[in-house]
């Protein structure tokens, strides 16, 4: 299966758009029902180029009845009802249309309720990510395919986000890159410690993290000399001598409440190291044995770990089925419910098989038996991705499919033969079914590269 991703915005208001995307060569449209903030092009709408999205919204009248303490915004730059005004169109022109649902990302209810958000080992809450460790959570998620299934009437069901967000996030004016941290990093900001999560995990863990988060200050100009008689082990002059790091930062103490610093204004507060006597009261103290040292360089921040796995050595199998014990609660209880409800929809999860990851792949390392379509992300390096959907086909069960999340807009060039060469990477690796975005963001030479590239498949 062939299947466009659109908004619901780049069709209603256009009467060109459903003919354009039946012309790809797609046997469906993955219509966005319920979507995060963003800033979208628009190439072909005859009334707007650029639409801002503030907040996400569900595209679906709202139904106060509907729903429990958690309660989706309308749109004000769409109808209330785009989504159903889309669906009808793109039906007309002989697509499926399946309900694209973002589920626990989303920027409005965590603000709105942030004893619900993501929360890292320093107490910094993440608002765009509601944390599925929270029974209303999985309420909202469960109400929110029910709304879908009741008034959208889709074709099928393709489940984004089902479990935890993390750190990474392309938030307004996103400003985190400088801080020298590893993907190690990211997944140790992306383990949650809110309310709901911090009893599940070993009260070992949140120290352990804020130590590797936590980095050391630079070190001042060195002196000419420095005293080397029995240093002191965690001092500059110790660790010049290959001796091992001090074991905490002095600042950060174990269970330190959460601090509004940051790395910087924590450096600073940090006590310098033992040396010469500064006061203005007394005369300097001569050391006792006095040698040349070479300048020691300054430690880089951060640990130098490799991988999450590494860096929490024996803690990491109890905090991996922690992370991947939210994403399979919520993914069960959702098909559960679709299948109560339209037992022969075809349902789609975007997944990865990384135990560790979060965000719109959610993780599932040991496969899912309720799903119809495994979808993989295939963004990156064409052979990595392929790597990945070899992966999720060998945790395929019987009767279930793989899909390549397929991006068809920059920095992939508009070249129908490089675009081709991808998609057949991809069906070597195990994929039956391309996803492909966007059909509402590209313009016109990407748009006609892909329906050249789409002709090549069999």
């Amino acid at each position: 299966m062939k299947v466009a991703y659109v908004y619901p915005w780049d069709v209603a208001g256009d009467p060109a758009a459903p003919e354009r995307i039946a012309a790809l060569g797609v046997d469906a449209a993955a219509l966005a029902v319920s979507y995060h903030s963003t800033r979208a092009a628009t190439p072909y709408h005859p009334r707007h180029r650029v639409l801002d999205v503030p907040h996400p919204a569900l595209y679906l009248p709202v139904r106060p009845s509907a729903w429990g303490r958690l309660v989706p915004a309308a749109p004000t730059w769409t109808p209330a009802d785009a989504y159903l005004t889309a669906r009808d169109a793109l039906k007309a022109a002989g697509l499926q249309v399946h309900a694209w649902t973002v589920l626990t990302h989303n920027s409005h209810l965590g603000r709105l309720h942030p004893d619900l958000v993501t929360r890292n080992a320093f107490g910094d809450p993440y608002p765009y990510a509601l944390c599925p460790a929270h029974d209303d959570v999985l309420d909202y998620c469960d109400r929110l395919v029910r709304e879908i299934l009741a008034v959208a009437e889709p074709d099928g069901l393709i489940l984004e986000a089902c479990g935890p967000m993390g750190f990474g996030h392309q938030s307004v004016h996103e400003k985190t890159a400088g801080a020298d941290w590893t993907a190690a990093h990211a997944d140790l900001l992306s383990l949650c410690f809110c309310a709901a999560c911090a009893p599940r995990h070993p009260s070992s863990l949140r120290p352990l993290i804020r130590r590797h988060l936590t980095p050391r200050p630079p070190l001042p100009n060195p002196p000419t000399s420095i005293t080397h008689e029995n240093p002191t082990p965690g001092t500059p002059e110790h660790t010049a001598r290959g001796g091992p790091p001090p074991t905490r930062p002095s600042d950060m103490p174990a269970e330190e409440p959460p601090s509004p610093l940051t790395n910087e204004a924590r450096a600073a507060r940090t006590p310098p190291p033992p040396g010469p006597n500064t006061s203005t009261n007394e005369p300097p103290t001569p050391p006792r044995t006095q040698v040349q040292a070479t300048p020691v360089p300054a430690p880089q921040p951060g640990t130098p770990y490799a991988s999450i796995e590494e860096a929490l050595g024996p803690l990491a199998d109890e905090v991996r089925a922690v992370r991947v014990s939210l994403s399979a609660g919520l993914r069960r209880r959702l098909i559960t419910t679709i299948r109560e409800i339209a037992p022969n929809i075809p349902i789609t999860l975007h997944v990865t098989p990384d135990p560790w990851a979060t965000g719109a792949f959610a993780a599932l390392p040991e496969g899912e038996p309720g799903a119809d379509v495994l979808v993989g992300n295939c963004w990156g390096d064409p052979e990595t991705d392929a790597a990945r959907l070899s992966r999720l086909a060998d945790l395929c069960h019987p009767g279930q499919r793989v899909g390549a999340y397929v991006l068809a807009l920059p920095p992939r060039p508009a070249d129908a033969t490089v675009l081709a060469h991808h998609l057949s990477t991809y069906a070597k690796a195990g994929a039956t079914d391309f996803h492909l975005y966007h059909a509402g963001l590209a313009g016109p030479t990407h748009l006609t590269a892909l329906a050249k590239a789409l002709n090549t498949l069999h």
